[in-house]
């Protein structure tokens, strides 16, 4: 109990010109431009210094990957002739490098919000009423703040379905994966989105055996049904079971131990056992209990924040960023949310045009191996606008890069305007594909025709190479020869 309640005194309410809800990868940046222009900001993070990103999310599990990538490439040595002998992973020591990077990252962090006119305070904070935070700090005490301008990061977490039996079952989620000190013998995956593909098939190089069981006709249901059929056969290539149109019903058991999952399917009921469950069903925004009805701030239908073109709120002089608003779920996202903020707000902008989150190019990567990428249409995104396009594509049998370092799985293809040569959209599923998709992106925020990227030179031998062999023989458009 703090000093005012022992007291029985109301808790005094300080005054501020800025506050910061939540120190994730928008609100960081927000902090630290206003700090570098002299303002004082207060900043309240729960817990997590920097962010998901640095501490449980973006960077970690990439650093997994990366070392299940190792232990793959390691059993698969012969291929090189190189011979390795017997290949075993050290679970503890997978984590160890994880939670090494993590630290390095949060001491950055730390240094930074040292810095002259940022507060940072690692405290539960909620509004009390407009623009008005109240923060209760680890000890009981409790601080209240009014800001004049108020920024809101509040981010997602996992969703945890609603299944009988699921509570009890205590799955894993991303967070309580990428902290396993054993290698589980059999994962079970509830999902097959961006992170549950990239993190069953890193678990299923780390060595152990994997299932995932999927709701939908196909893996990553956003995507072109040809992207998700290749990668179905990377994974099931690799050893990884699938349940696609999969319903789980009920939960038995407990992960970690051993977990039963009543599922129906398109042939019929099966049971699926394995000893952890893990749960990658989207993402539920961090919007209740914390009062923002309280502060006049409203939430959508699917309990975002509700936030205008330029992320200000229903409430006046305060804004949201991230995942919270409703933002694509990415860290790139976020970071442009702050851009934003910055130009309209914090009078950085170079000129008096507002920007916005319309029209937005945002490019997708999906951290398998080999990875997947994409930015603009896809083609049941044209087929579903109804917008005329011309398909290109390519398997990366035919990139020389791809053939020498012996990274031939996968393809390109881009969609064409069909009555111009502008790009649409791009997709490839390869080595590199992060890296080539920036190109392509580039190209597309100029406004440059495909011919552009066709006879440009590229260096010799690298993956964006690819593009000039992509591109050599684009369908012509309608009426022309």
């Amino acid at each position: 109990m703090d000093q005012a309640a022992r007291t029985g005194q109301e808790t005094p309410t300080e005054q501020i010109e800025n506050v910061v809800l939540g120190g994730g990868e928008a609100g960081k940046y927000v902090a630290w431009t206003l700090a570098q222009q002299g303002r004082p900001v207060l900043v309240v993070e729960r817990g997590l210094i920097g962010g998901s990103c640095p501490n449980i999310a973006c960077l970690p599990s990439k650093n997994v990957i990366r070392t299940a990538q190792v232990a793959h490439l390691a059993r698969n040595a012969a291929d090189y002739g190189i011979s390795t002998g017997t290949v075993s992973v050290d679970m503890a020591g997978v984590r160890q490098r994880k939670r090494e990077m993590v630290q390095g990252m949060v001491d950055i962090h730390e240094r930074r919000f040292a810095a002259p006119n940022i507060e940072f305070l690692l405290a539960d904070g909620r509004l009390v009423g407009p623009r008005m935070v109240e923060a209760r700090l680890p000890g009981g005490a409790t601080r209240r703040v009014q800001a004049a301008r108020l920024f809101l990061n509040l981010g997602t977490h996992a969703s945890v379905l609603d299944i009988p039996g699921m509570a009890e079952a205590a799955p894993l989620t991303h967070v309580e994966a990428l902290e396993l000190g054993e290698l589980p013998e059999h994962l079970i995956v509830l999902g097959g989105g961006y992170v549950g593909t990239e993190l069953a098939q890193a678990f299923r190089r780390l060595g152990n055996r994997v299932t995932i069981l999927e709701y939908g006709q196909q893996l990553l249901g956003r995507e072109d049904p040809d992207v998700a059929e290749a990668v179905l056969e990377l994974l099931e290539a690799e050893g990884t079971d699938v349940v696609l149109d999969a319903e789980t019903r009920a939960v038995a058991g407990r992960s970690g131990e051993s977990v039963r999952l009543d599922v129906q399917t398109a042939e019929g009921a099966r049971t699926v056992e394995g000893t952890h469950l893990l749960v990658a069903a989207g993402r539920t925004p961090n919007t209740e209990g914390i009062g923002l009805s309280a502060a006049g701030i409203e939430l959508d239908e699917r309990g975002y924040v509700k936030v205008d073109e330029q992320l200000r709120t229903t409430a006046p002089g305060v804004w949201a960023l991230g995942e919270c608003a409703g933002s694509p779920q990415f860290t790139h996202a976020a970071f442009d949310d702050f851009r934003i903020v910055r130009h309209n707000v914090l009078n950085d902008g170079e000129d008096n045009e507002p920007r916005s989150t319309e029209g937005r190019l945002m490019p997708y990567c999906a951290f398998i191996d080999p990875q997947l990428a994409r930015v603009g249409l896809d083609e049941r995104t044209a087929a579903q606008q109804g917008v005329a396009v011309r398909v290109a594509r390519t398997p990366m049998s035919t990139v020389l890069r791809a053939r020498a370092i012996g990274e031939t799985r996968g393809f390109m293809k881009m969609l064409i305007a069909e009555d111009s040569d502008a790009i649409l959209g791009f997709t490839m599923l390869g080595a590199d594909a992060g890296e080539v998709v920036a190109v392509v992106q580039v190209a597309m925020l100029g406004g440059l025709p495909y011919t552009a990227l066709r006879d440009a030179i590229l260096t010799h031998p690298t993956m964006a190479e690819g593009l000039t062999v992509l591109l050599a023989d684009v369908p012509a458009r309608a009426g022309t020869l």
